[in-house]
């Protein structure tokens, strides 16, 4: 009798991970899990009483962040039978957090997810202290999502070096929950996906391969330490 295949072999860590360390178990937007206006042990009434009071508004901006990072992170986790592996919600210091961190033949990728609440998504939108247009405009609202999207991957570059001993090149992804995004300005720094419904983003691997499948299991038994990325800024 042949052996039945164990499903949750890939998020097992080593013997020497400890499970609180272990960060593979991490469901996408975990994060936000956590935070007490969405946690499910909060009563039904307080947040009723919370909307009511007007926290309304903040509190549908981080259901719809929690909706985009479960679309996105469900997207990068599909892509695990072509030899991508991916981990969500990484620690980085003062209190920030790496969405989605995928390491797969074709590179290591830190992809920071955007759900517009609705209207057009333009990138490249004019403004910014720079003056060089380096935002993201949904509807009337522009944000500096790229800059935050490189500044994830320079800090995942940084931490994975420390711990391989030798640079890694991390990209930076903007991963955005629309079907269409208008591009005044294509960053060449920056790869760009429209995710509107979980469909994987295959693009990651297109072209030749730079990682060999064992040093992509390296990197990812490296990155799904906790330690690493507290330590990693020593």
């Amino acid at each position: 009798m042949s052996a039945i295949p164990d499903p949750f072999a890939s998020r097992r860590g080593p013997l020497w991970l400890h499970p609180d360390d272990d960060l593979a178990p991490n469901r996408p937007g975990e994060w936000l899990r956590g935070l007490p206006e969405l946690s499910t042990a909060e009563p039904v009434l307080r947040r009723v009483t919370g909307r009511l009071l007007g926290r309304r508004a903040h509190l549908d901006e981080l259901e719809r962040r929690m909706t985009g990072e479960v679309l996105v992170g469900t997207a990068l986790d599909r892509l695990e039978p072509t030899g991508r592996r991916t981990l969500h919600s990484l620690p980085l210091p003062a209190r920030a957090v790496l969405a989605h961190l995928t390491i797969g033949p074709g590179g290591v990728f830190a992809v920071h997810t955007v759900n517009p609440a609705g209207g057009p998504v333009v990138l490249g939108a004019p403004g910014g202290p720079d003056g060089t247009g380096d935002l993201l405009r949904v509807g009337s609202r522009s944000e500096p999502h790229p800059r935050l999207c490189r500044r994830a991957a320079v800090r995942a570059a940084h931490v994975l070096g420390r711990a391989v001993g030798e640079p890694v090149e991390v990209r930076p992804v903007l991963a955005v929950v629309s079907r269409r995004i208008r591009m005044v300005r294509r960053p060449a720094d920056l790869l760009v996906l429209a995710i509107p419904d979980g469909t994987p983003p295959t693009v990651l691997d297109r072209g030749t391969p730079v990682l060999k499948p064992d040093r992509v299991e390296e990197l990812y038994a490296l990155a799904r330490d906790r330690r690493i990325w507290h330590d990693g800024w020593g």
